[in-house]
């Protein structure tokens, strides 16, 4: 399927600098799905375990979140600028 999609890129004329940075934007912005999915599921988890510590867990995934969510934007930003 992707060698089809690499063909038809070649054929309209597109250069594969850009269909490389657009798979790049989506691998990442994908990426960042799973792990912050991952991150909260972690939480939960951990909650469910310790309720008592659960504004502290809490905080924890935030900020981890919004740092996996900034490489996330970073990494789009460059696929980006590659065009």
């Amino acid at each position: 399927m992707l060698g089809t999609v690499l063909l038809q890129a070649a054929a309209a004329g597109l250069g594969l600098g850009k269909l490389g940075a657009a798979i790049g934007a989506g691998i990442a912005a994908v990426g960042a799905g799973i792990g912050i999915g991952k991150i909260g599921s972690s939480a939960m988890e951990a909650i469910a375990r310790q309720p008592e510590s659960a504004g502290d867990i809490r905080m924890n995934m935030i900020i981890i979140a919004a740092l996996v969510e900034g490489v996330a934007l970073f990494a789009v930003v460059v696929c980006f600028l590659a065009l």
